[in-house]
Parts: C-alpha cells; sequence; structure tokens
C-alpha cells in the first residue's frame, strides 16, 4: 500500500525550474533512497513533500489524502517529518531539550526519549551538552531523534552523511533498519549512492530535475546507475 504519491509535480525557484512532472511513490514501511548529482532537484523534492516549498503543478497524496495545499505543520501534525540538509539543531538548547521539542505534538508510537536514547546511546551521553558544540555527527544523531520523537509515519532524510566521517557514516545507516522496523517509512536523500542503495528497497536517479531512473534496488546495475546519474 503505498504512503506517499508525489503525481507530476513541476517546482520552481523563480523562474529556474527545478522539478519537470516528477512523479514518485513510497509504500509503507520501505526505505526508498533519491540519488542524483548536486542540483538535480533532490532536496526540493523533499522540501515540498515537507511542505517548505509549492509545487507549481502537480499534487502530493500522503495516505490517500491530497496535502498539497497544508502548510508544513499540518504535514508533521498528520505524519511527516525532515531531517533537512545541514541537520539544523539549535545551538542554545541541550541535546535533550532538542529532542524533547521533536515530540510536542505528542503523536502515538513507538518513539520516546528513552527509544531514541537506545537508537543512539552517545546521545544520552551528551544530553545536556549544548547543541552547539555537538560534533557533525553528534548533530546528526540528535537531529533524526528529534524527527523520531514526534513518531512520523514517513521520515524524509536529506544528505544524511554529507560532511560525516566514515564510522560514523556506518553508525548511521545501521540504524536504517532499527527505524524501519518500528514501522517508519523512510525516504533517504543521498549522494553515497553505493551505501544508499545498500540500504533501500527501492531507488529514484533525478537528473537534472526529471526521473532518470527508478526501480528495486536489487534490480538496478551498476551501468544503469552511471547512465542515469551522469546522462552517459
Amino acid at each position: 500500500m503505498s504512503l506517499l504519491d508525489v503525481d507530476a509535480m513541476s517546482c520552481f525557484y523563480g523562474d529556474f525550474q527545478a522539478l519537470f512532472d516528477v512523479s514518485v511513490t513510497v509504500n509503507e514501511g520501505e526505505l526508498v533512497a533519491v540519488i542524483g548529482a548536486n542540483g538535480a532537484g533532490k532536496s526540493t523534492l523533499l522540501s515540498t513533500v515537507a511542505g517548505l516549498m509549492r509545487p507549481a503543478s502537480g499534487d502530493v497524496r500522503f495516505d490517500g489524502t491530497s496535502i498539497g495545499r497544508l502548510p508544513a505543520h499540518r504535514r508533521v501534525a498528520a505524519g511527516i517529518a525532515l531531517v533537512p540538509e545541514g541537520r539544523c539543531v539549535f545551538p542554545s538548547l541541550t541535546v535533550e531539550e532538542n529532542l524533547r521539542v521533536g515530540g510536542h505534538r505528542r503523536r502515538r508510537g513507538p518513539w520516546s526519549l528513552r527509544a531514541v536514547y537506545d537508537l543512539f546511546p552517545a546521545l544520552e551521553v551528551l544530553s545536556r551538552q549544548w547543541g552547539g558544540t555537538l560534533s557533525g555527527g553528534e548533530q546528526q544523531m540528535c537531529a533524526i531523534g528529534r524527527a523520531l520523537m514526534g513518531n512520523p509515519k514517513l521520515l524524509l532524510l536529506d544528505e544524511l552523511s554529507l560532511g560525516l566521517a566514515p564510522v560514523i557514516i556506518k553508525t548511521l545507516y545501521e540504524t536504517m533498519g532499527a527505524i524501519s522496523k518500528e514501522g517508519t517509512t523512510v525516504v533517504l536523500v543521498e549522494q553515497d549512492v553505493g551505501r544508499a542503495l545498500a540500504a533501500a528497497d527501492r531507488a529514484y536517479c533525478l537528473r537534472e530535475g526529471r526521473i532518470s531512473l527508478s526501480g528495486p534496488t536489487a534490480g538496478l546495475t551498476r551501468e544503469q546507475v552511471v547512465e542515469a546519474y551522469f546522462g552517459v
């Protein structure tokens, strides 16, 4: 059963068109990767699903209901959470305060402060540390934990591994299975193509604002991915 349907969506930044009639389907319980080079439209796609941008045309349906006109805070209440590129942790709040901000909607579900600490034990150790003093990897854990505290049905992760050390990236990817096991559907935007395809059930490749490839990751060849990614 599909949880998210993006239907023929086009988006602009002023006169610049970032997405051209993009259609994406995400089924409940899946981990779907969105890959592509810089400027391909990946972050625009997530921002539009989260309600931070309004599409020029097309629609977004979530759990069978059109949400194309809903503001971002209504989409959070419906069960969509975005971890943006750059993480955006509140620097003047402690780790625990950052996490509790994510739970202010009090949606029912498996994610609580205890569950997030079990997923990321480092955050419990750092619970009283200011968000602005965290390393990049610690901030990413905090941002993901904050999103999970809202008990989303759909978790949108923008550039999960950007700027992080390999050991941290490995840790973050290891948590994806635990997140999915709790019933959270994940859409992952990533430039680390190998890791993204290894973790995902299905993938979409964006090139210059258009879908250039889609399908189950198990059936995608390296040649297909290279052609879709670079257009060669």
